[in-house]
This record gives structure tokens, C-alpha cells and sequence, in this order.
């Protein structure tokens, strides 16, 4: 996030208008403006973008397009959907967006999952995160492989992991454990290093099981 703008959000909706009147409010502590912009996204190319909203009613058809716009551009991206299908969820999730389900967030949690799009983490609704916790035990390793998967990690970090898994950030995990953001992320960045793991998005679907450790 730029230290002293607040964000410029794309909303990009499939079929129909941005459903979320209410969403962002124009005393938004995090989001100066919005643009709109509809499939093939060809307004993505006219603005500094930090982040954009993606709200279809299918993922699968619908996310898959905005994101090869997107890699060109190194922009994050957040799916909104009332599809809360574990493949739904874990697909998009794999691909490094977050994922709020229709009718399980807040205008509060939409703000702050744009915030935590803009500094790298993968921000989930309680729901999103149920299916990926689904999703990740049919892939799920063995129990010996998980246990040395654990090993690698001391006792705060395993916290921090379980944390992580459940869709909180930087700033909510240092909350919830009484210790600084900035002492979370220098964790959190041991983590990856122990894990072999490219990003958070890695490092949960490691935690979860669902990817092998590279590295024991």
C-alpha cells in the first residue's frame, strides 16, 4: 500500500452492477476511489489499479480471464461469489486471491480484505476458509509427513501458521498473539524460509497439507 494514498479499487462485475451500494463508503478509511470496469477488462489498462474486486456468480468461468489480464500487471485480486464450493474456493486460492463469500462479510471485512490484498496476504471469509480447510484435508499428506512438516516450526510459529490458515493477517495474528506486526511478518517470513514456501498462499496450503515440503 502506498504509505500516503489511500487505494484506488477496481470493481469488476460479471452480468450485472456491483451489488454492494453500501460498499466503499465515501468516508472509507482505506479506499480513495473506484473504477468499474466489465469483462474483457479492457479498462484495467487506463488505471494504477492497487487492487481489484472480482464479483461473478462463477469463478471457474469468470476468474480464469481477469487473471491473465492481471499477471501482466502484478496487480492482487479478491473473488466476491456466492459460490462456496470447496473447488470454487481452492482454485482461487491457489492462484493467490482471497475469497469472500456472498452473505458471509462485512463492509468492514470487504476494506480490510482489500488492505491485506495490497501487502500480500490471502484474505478468506469464515465460510471461504471452511471450504479451503475442506478442500486441503482430501489432498492432505499423511500424518508423519504433516508431523515433520510441523517439526520444522517452533512453537510460535505454529501458532502464527494456525492463524494464518484461518484467514486472519499480520496485523489481526499480532492482535490475537499480543505481539507487533512487525514482529509477525519477520516470522512469518522464517516461516516461508522453513517451508520452502513462496508466499502465504504457499505456506497455508503447506500447513494444510495439501502441497508437500520441498525440504525436510
Amino acid at each position: 500500500m502506498r504509505s500516503s494514498e489511500r487505494l484506488v479499487v477496481v470493481l469488476a462485475s460479471v452480468g450485472d452492477t456491483w451489488p454492494h451500494k453500501d460498499w466503499p463508503a465515501p468516508d472509507d478509511q482505506y479506499v480513495d476511489r473506484v473504477v468499474r470496469v466489465s469483462p474483457p477488462y479492457d479498462g484495467l489498462g487506463e488505471t494504477t489499479a492497487d487492487v481489484v474486486v472480482l464479483h461473478c456468480e462463477d469463478p471457474a468461468a469468470s476468474f480464469p480471464g481477469l487473471l491473465d489480464v492481471l499477471r501482466t500487471r502484478g496487480v492482487p485480486a479478491i473473488v466476491v461469489s456466492a459460490r462456496q464450493d470447496t473447488d470454487a474456493v481452492v482454485e482461487v486460492f491457489r492462484a493467490g486471491a482471497g475469497y469472500l463469500v456472498e452473505g458471509d462479510h462485512c463492509p468492514q471485512m470487504m476494506s480490510s480484505a482489500v488492505l491485506a490484498a495490497t501487502v500480500g496476504h490471502t484474505y478468506l471469509s469464515p465460510t471461504a476458509c471452511d471450504a479451503l480447510r475442506e478442500g486441503a484435508s482430501r489432498m492432505a499428506a499423511t500424518d508423519e509427513a504433516m508431523e515433520r512438516l510441523r517439526a520444522l516450526l517452533s512453537p510460535r510459529e505454529q501458532q502464527i501458521m494456525e492463524l494464518l490458515s484461518t484467514g486472519l493477517g499480520a496485523q489481526q495474528i499480532g492482535q490475537r498473539l499480543r505481539l507487533s506486526e512487525k514482529t509477525v511478518r519477520n516470522n512469518l517470513s522464517n516461516i516461508y524460509a522453513k517451508l520452502d514456501a513462496r508466499s502465504g498462499t504457499d505456506a497455508v496450503l503447506r500447513w494444510l497439507g495439501a502441497t508437500p515440503v520441498l525440504r525436510t
